[in-house]
């Protein structure tokens, strides 16, 4: 397995952020709903009116609830909940139901699902969604019923149903799980029609005649498996399969495997793999493009990814999942790249070298460079911590490939301080450096 202990600070990166943005609040429970809802006090009481009041950039953070009607999001928006997806649902009712809008537009931590038969109801169209769950949704036209034109990352798909997808149509999927949708036309797919698809497992999804997984995809380190159509076990139907798991062997791809994926407990939907499952490994690290599975964890583990919406993990990465907890942090997966301190080191990063998530004083940084005659050289100083060792890079040309070095490794870490003596640094200069965390 590769070290996860490997974090390098630049002294000369500098981090820009848009002050310009807001950011606005929503509480179902807000006393005193005021525009523009800038604070908690004067939440808006419902997601669209914050959606209407905000500017193309703004972010919209959304409270525990449950929040009734569709959504429209016209405008490039970050909309996100608090607490995720099990604690925010988007209630929807009413024709072309669920969420639609911008394509820049996106949704984070939610629970999209139908309020009731709807004829013509997509759960989310032309968003970009993050951690979100979409079910219950039923189109009878044309359409699918659960996402179509949307960018998924970590998201579930169930229980929808449509003509040509119950799942997703037209969409870019990561790390998604796709289960229990149907479709109830000839020449369609239960789980996703015309979509792309990497890591995502599609499992327990029907079609009439067609394919129960997936119809007209591309798939990547991909499960599709336990699907089915009325002339029997139907998986998938003019697809380009490339390092997937599935019964039959497609006649477009490479790297595919036929064993069955062996969940946890698929009656059970734990659709994790057991330990000797033979999609461990066998994904191929090209198409693996995101850093985390899709409960959150590193993405690949063991130097190969694996295939599917889950990354078999070892026992020692789930340590990280303990440190978010000390803090009280949440460790849905959204909760993995978070900023919880806005020290512009995200969650993950702090955890490797060895820092207060919840205090933005608390980094890894270059303070100063000193020239010294005893012995002769420069001190090179950063913020440290006790718990971690260093190595210390430098390099006298930043043009230079590779421009940096590493001039001392296994350097013991200091409460507060650490320095470290560069001796070969005689001359005028310059000397560029940057410190990494070993372990």
């Amino acid at each position: 397995m590769k070290n996860p202990m490997c974090l390098t600070i630049n002294t000369f990166f500098l981090a820009v952020s848009n002050l310009s943005a807001a950011t606005l609040y929503v509480s179902p429970g807000s006393t005193n709903p005021t525009p523009p809802y800038a604070t908690w006090a004067t939440a808006a009481t419902n997601i669209q009116d914050a959606v209407d009041a905000a500017a193309a950039g703004d972010e919209v953070v959304v409270n525990d609830g449950v929040y009734p009607g569709g959504l429209t999001v016209d405008k490039a928006l970050a909309v996100s909940s608090v607490n995720g997806q099990q604690f925010t649902r988007i209630q929807t009712t009413g024709v072309m139901n669920g969420v639609g809008g911008a394509s820049a537009a996106s949704l984070s931590g939610f629970t999209l699902a139908a309020g009731g038969f709807d004829p013509i109801g997509t759960g989310a169209y032309g968003v970009t969604l993050y951690d979100c769950t979409l079910t219950g949704f039923v189109n009878g036209l044309e359409a699918p019923g659960g996402a179509e034109r949307c960018t998924l990352y970590n998201c579930t798909l169930s229980g929808n149903t449509a003509h040509i997808a119950g799942g997703a149509a037209s969409c870019t999927l990561y790390n998604c799980l796709l289960s229990g949708n149907s479709a109830f036309i000839m020449n369609s797919g239960g789980g996703a029609y015309d979509c792309t698809l990497y890591n995502c497992t599609l499992t327990g999804n029907w079609a009439p005649q067609g394919a129960g997984g997936a119809m007209g995809c591309i798939l990547y380190n991909c499960i599709v498996y336990f699907n089915t159509d009325v002339r029997g076990e139907e998986d998938v139907v003019s697809c380009t399969l490339n390092y997937c798991c599935t019964p039959v062997p497609p006649t477009n791809g490479v790297g595919n495997i036929t064993n069955a994926p062996l969940f946890v407990d698929a009656s059970s939907g734990d659709l994790r793999l057991q330990s000797n499952s033979p999609c461990i490994n066998a994904g191929n690290n090209a198409y693996a493009s995101v850093a985390t599975d899709f409960d959150g964890n590193p993405r690949i583990v063991g130097g190969t990814v694996d295939i599917g919406a889950y990354e078999c993990q070892s026992p020692a990465l789930l340590d990280y999942f303990t440190w978010l907890q000390s803090y009280g942090l949440s460790t849905y997966a959204g909760a993995f790249y978070a900023h919880s301190d806005g020290n512009g080191m995200n969650n993950w990063q702090d955890w490797v070298a060895g820092l207060n998530p919840t205090n933005a004083l608390s980094v890894l940084k270059m303070l100063s460079g000193a020239p010294t005659n005893n012995p002769p050289g420069l001190v090179v100083t950063w913020q440290s911590v006790n718990t971690r060792t260093y190595y210390l890079q430098s390099s006298t040309n930043l043009a230079a490939q590779p421009a940096f070095s590493t001039i001392q490794s296994n350097i013991v870490g200091q409460a507060g301080t650490t320095s470290y003596t560069d001796i070969t640094a005689t001359n005028a200069g310059p000397y560029f450096y940057r410190v990494g965390v070993g372990n």
